[in-house]
């Protein structure tokens, strides 16, 4: 506790930090975490926090895992670097791919037969900006240069990944986005659904957004689309079951290529190795990172179909593009005990069995507190939309920051979620079990109160 001080004058004085108003930070103050162990961090105020976020979405397997610092420690002392130019290779990164290809399902005529490493998902989503348009090249049709992401949509922060994504105040830094790409809203039935339209209708005239974009900027000139199988970033939207079949049928009608970010929803996230396999999807390029490593080390990567890289590999000789730590020996060696350690525990399908459905239920439960308008779930993700009135489903103006109001009481109770705008979101360690799952919702449930109770006080809701 005695070098709290010291570190939050230094962070204050050094320390530039990602997504932060760093005038406030100062005033603020910095929370300091100085431990973890399973699905708690501790801080050096001694107090232990439930995290909800598994980190940054990433720590699916929990903290304090001895397995993962051996594997660590063990290709540090064998061979703690090597690069991937120069026709050379290391042993990690190759049995890390074979294993990554073995898992993913087949779909239809679709193989994820290679891998493209990198160390975070924006890297990998500025591989897939340069793979795509190289393809295209290579089949004759290099005026195919334009990529349609969705607004609200989070592909990363470097210049293509954050060009990608659709997040307005990201673009209004730097000159974003980067030319040829646009975008489309995003499927997410409260906000743009029709009088009377189901949800089911709503997700197929979500999806023809994109076939309306295709055809504005001519059918021509697209090269792919990209999209998460479930929006992580912008709230935890999760589309309506009709979403990703018809985005499927568009992306194969016009020919144009399919990119699913899993950087989150990949690893068990969802209930599956890979999110595509849930809801049917048959992507040429698969991003991923966080969970494939839960988070030890950084890792990133793309998994190419065999649509790609056959083409890629016996058409395009030299692919000018990659990164100094592509295919790092000591995160390869750290993925494969981690994906050890999924299977061992079987992981994945106890939150496609048991803690998915289990969170979902729970989830409903919490959808009765007169602060929730909307709760969604997927897997091991949820989130909570508070209102002012639950009936009418009236929203919290901006200036209110209703969400940075309950992530204060969260904080104060021994709870990490997330605020996005109005939304309060959850990644739980997939290790919890359905009594860790009952701890986080008692505590959501108390900051719940304590939240309305503060709003109530200040005549911002009606009791």
């Amino acid at each position: 506790m005695g070098s709290s001080t010291p570190t939050r004058a230094l962070d204050a004085a050094h320390f530039m930090h990602p997504f932060t108003d760093h005038a406030a930070l100062a005033q603020a103050g910095v929370k300091v975490i100085t431990g973890a162990q399973g699905i708690f961090v501790h801080d050096d105020q001694g107090q232990a926090l439930l995290d909800a976020m598994s980190g940054l979405w990433c720590v699916n397997v929990g903290y304090g895992r001895q397995a993962l610092a051996d594997a660590a420690a063990a290709q540090m002392m064998k061979l703690p670097y090597y690069n991937a130019f120069f026709n050379t290779t290391t042993e990690p990164p190759v049995q890390l791919a074979e294993r990554l290809c073995a898992l993913a399902p087949a779909m239809g005529d679709k193989r994820m037969t290679h891998v493209f490493y990198s160390s975070s998902g924006s890297e990998s989503n500025d591989s897939n900006v340069r793979m795509a348009r190289r393809y295209w090249d290579l089949m004759g049709q290099p005026e195919r240069q334009v990529i349609i992401g969705r607004w609200n949509g989070y592909h990363g922060s470097t210049m293509a990944g954050a060009s990608l994504g659709g997040m307005r105040a990201m673009h209004a830094q730097g000159g974003l986005p980067i030319p040829d790409i646009e975008h489309i809203d995003q499927p997410y039935y409260l906000d743009h659904r029709l009088p009377g339209e189901s949800e089911a209708d709503f997700g197929v005239r979500a999806a023809r957004w994109l076939e309306a974009k295709i055809l504005e900027v001519g059918p021509h000139r697209v090269a792919a689309f990209i999209g998460e199988p479930v929006q992580g970033a912008g709230g935890v939207i999760v589309p309506p079951a009709t979403y990703w079949p018809e985005i499927q049928r568009i992306v194969d009608q016009y020919g144009i290529l399919l990119i699913s970010d899993e950087v989150i929803c990949a690893f068990g996230r969802l209930g599956h190795w890979f999110a595509y396999e849930r809801f049917g999807m048959r992507p040429d390029l698969v991003t991923f990172a966080k969970g494939i490593t839960s988070g030890y080390v950084p890792l990133g990567g793309v998994l190419i179909s065999n649509r790609v890289a056959d083409v890629l590999i016996e058409r395009g000789g030299e692919f000018n593009h990659g990164y100094t730590y592509s295919g790092h020996p000591v995160a390869c060696a750290v993925a494969l005990a981690n994906l050890d350690i999924m299977q061992a525990e079987d992981l994945v399908q106890r939150v496609h069995d048991d803690t998915g459905p289990y969170l979902a239920q729970c989830y409903a439960e919490l959808a009765q507190h007169p602060l929730v308008g909307d709760v969604q779930t997927c897997g091991m993700v949820g989130a909570l939309l508070l209102v002012r009135d639950k009936n009418s489903l009236t929203r919290f103006a901006d200036e209110a920051n209703v969400g940075m109001r309950c992530r204060a009481h969260c904080f104060a109770n021994g709870l990490i979620m997330r605020a996005v705008g109005d939304r309060m979101i959850v990644a739980p360690p997939l290790v919890m079990t359905r009594s860790d799952i009952d701890n986080m919702v008692q505590r959501i449930r108390r900051v719940l109160d304590l939240t309305w109770a503060e709003l109530l006080a200040q005549d911002m809701v009606k009791g």
